[in-house]
Parts: C-alpha cells; sequence; structure tokens
C-alpha cells in the first residue's frame, strides 16, 4: 500500500512562511518525479513546483522567488518552503510523486490528499 503523507498546512498571515512535506511510505519504492500542486476555489488544479531526481526544478511564475521545493532521495520525501505568503497562495496543496516499485518494477503516479493552506491579508 502506497501512501503519501502531507503535513505542514494551515494558516498564515501575509508576508508569513508556511512549510509543506511530504513522504511517500515504502521503503521499496524510489521517487522520480515529485511536486506540488494547488488548487484554488473555483479554479483547475496547477503545477506549483516540481523536482526530478537529480534535482531539477520548476516553478509557476506566480510562485518565484519565494517558493523552495526541495527532497530527499533516501528518504523519498519532498518539501515546499514558503516564504512571503500571499492571500492568493490559499489552496489545497496536494503532494504528487511518480513512484517506481522496485519490487515488481512498475512505476505510476501517486497523489497526497490533499493539505489546506490559507493565507490572510
Amino acid at each position: 500500500q502506497v501512501q503519501l503523507v502531507e503535513s505542514g498546512g494551515g494558516l498564515a498571515q501575509a508576508g508569513g512562511s508556511l512549510r509543506l512535506s511530504c513522504a511517500a511510505s515504502g521503503s521499496i519504492f524510489s521517487a522520480n518525479d515529485m511536486g506540488w500542486y494547488r488548487q484554488a476555489p473555483g479554479k483547475q488544479r496547477e503545477l506549483i513546483a516540481l523536482i526530478t531526481s537529480g534535482g531539477s526544478t520548476n516553478y509557476a511564475d506566480s510562485v518565484k522567488g519565494r517558493f523552495t521545493i526541495s527532497r530527499d532521495n533516501a528518504k523519498n520525501t519532498v518539501a515546499l518552503q514558503m516564504n512571503s505568503l500571499k492571500p492568493e497562495d490559499t489552496g489545497v496543496y496536494y503532494c504528487y510523486a511518480d513512484l517506481l516499485n522496485r519490487a515488481t518494477w512498475t512505476s505510476r503516479n501517486y497523489w497526497g490528499q490533499g493539505t489546506q493552506v490559507t493565507v490572510s491579508s
């Protein structure tokens, strides 16, 4: 059973910071791409930040310079440091991971259940 466990969501004031973390359970899994998506009220889910197994990163324009994605390959974890938060950062953040099952040598995409981030003005 694969589970992406998210933590760190909550409430913050504009200008504040939050740090989201996500861990893929199971030592038999290796992560390729990992990232964070956000779904704001009434909007489509969008990619916020992505990091490859090699450490290459990609950010949505709206968060460049404010958010930083990182990962720990040994632990299959990914984190998103969110600084200088704005009210428009509010939404449900979903952890994403492309995981390889090293027992079956198959891979597929997994999603966390989502964690709410609310930024007040």
